[in-house]
């Protein structure tokens, strides 16, 4: 993959409005998806909002953000935005925040604040900010635009990109949701240096992930970085080159099939799972945990229908280990838990669980009956143990 690069002031010229000085920025990979672009570089959060004012040309920006993104960048964010209103509106940091009450009251408060038609969401923050902040634009005075400004690798190489957007029920997770397609995401890796590294890891299992469903020697390029990857400092080219990559494989995909028809389908090899083990933990296990294993399991689930060879699932391990990532099913869910859990995730083809499963490192199977593989219960219960 390679992703256009472009560097300096012509990044943000102005905006239609004419008030946007141009800016120096430094180099940035720039990879176009349906309808907007994904920014990456070192150093890119000081000129985020001159970008996202350049993308939008709005009146107005609401920043949803956690309390804990907005302790540690917030004011920098809100400061990049030199010639717009823009506020604030926090919410508590963690998946609990992905709900119906976040999503209203934050929704009341715009109103209650005068934000119109003219306004764009900005969203600052983790997966769970993104899809909540998404959700909200893509709702309210029934949709406005929305900007994306991640702050973990997970976001980054995957949440913030797609355009799909949504809250949790107590049913399952994003149950309640819309497409809808952010103006610009604006991703500067230099946020990484406060991430926890179990963050970095979560971020890590889906670039992981991107090699397996779509290309093999990134998938390598991944390993061979894992050290860079996880110290999360320094090294900025570097991780903005692999984060490029791997939205630019996301993006490829996104393009072909923006809802999901058919071959956007492969994003979801080891989600099934993963999905499951979060619910049957009670979010327990994190997301990126939780794929890392998946990816696993549905590896194993793939070399027992028959539609991988037997060294699949081995070499994903090894990947996922080497990330320091957990890789079996948690002792605590039995395989029968796991295949009830997967209850509203579950695709059903000819009274079987259908999965995105790998052919090998790089392909997919199932591409002549829409991308999913059937699996009995049997097999599933086998690969699970």
């Amino acid at each position: 993959m390679d992703p256009r690069r472009s560097s300096g002031a012509d990044r943000i010229a102005g905006s239609a409005r004419g008030s946007v000085q141009t800016r120096e920025l430094p180099a940035v990979f720039d990879v176009p998806m349906p309808g907007y672009r994904v920014a990456v570089s070192p150093g890119l959060l000081e000129s985020a909002g001159a970008l996202v004012e350049s993308a939008t040309n709005s009146h107005r920006y609401a920043i949803i953000t956690d309390r804990t993104v907005l302790q540690l960048y917030g004011e920098r964010l809100l400061a990049s935005f030199a010639t717009s209103d823009a506020r604030i509106f926090a919410v508590p940091a963690g998946e609990a925040s992905k709900s119906r009450e976040e999503w209203a009251r934050i929704t009341d408060e715009m109103l209650s604040a005068g934000f119109g038609r003219d306004s764009t969401v900005v969203t600052l923050g983790g997966g769970v900010v993104g899809d909540l902040g998404g959700f909200v634009a893509a709702t309210y005075m029934r949709g406005i635009p929305f900007a994306q400004v991640p702050t973990t690798l997970l976001a980054m190489v995957d949440a913030s990109v797609g355009g799909k957007t949504g809250i949790d029920t107590p049913h399952g997770k994003n149950i309640v949701g819309a497409f809808h397609q952010p103006a610009i995401v604006v991703i500067d890796p230099e946020v990484l240096s406060t991430l926890p590294v179990e963050h970095r890891r979560a971020g890590i299992a889906e670039m992981i992930k991107h090699g397996v469903i779509a290309d093999a020697e990134y998938f390598e390029r991944v390993i061979a970085s894992l050290r860079v990857l996880l110290e999360g400092t320094g090294n900025g080219e570097t991780i903005a080159a692999l984060v490029a990559a791997s939205v630019e494989i996301k993006g490829e995909i996104v393009r072909r099939d923006e809802r999901e028809q058919g071959l956007r389908k492969v994003l979801n090899f080891g989600h099934t799972v993963a999905h499951a083990i979060e619910r049957a933990s009670k979010w327990a296990v994190s997301h990126g945990e939780a794929v890392a294993i998946g990816m696993v399991l549905e590896a194993r689930l793939a070399e027992r229908v028959r539609v991988a060879p037997a060294s699949l699932a081995s070499r994903i391990l090894d990947a996922v280990q080497r990330a320091g990532l957990p890789s079996e099913r948690p002792a605590s869910l039995s395989p029968e838990a796991l295949l009830a859990a997967m209850g509203t995730d579950k695709k059903m083809r000819r009274g079987k669980l259908a999965f995105a499963l790998p052919a090998d490192i790089g392909k997919m199977a199932g591409e002549e009956d829409g991308w999913l593989v059937t699996a009995s219960d049997v097999e599933i219960l086998a690969a699970l143990a």
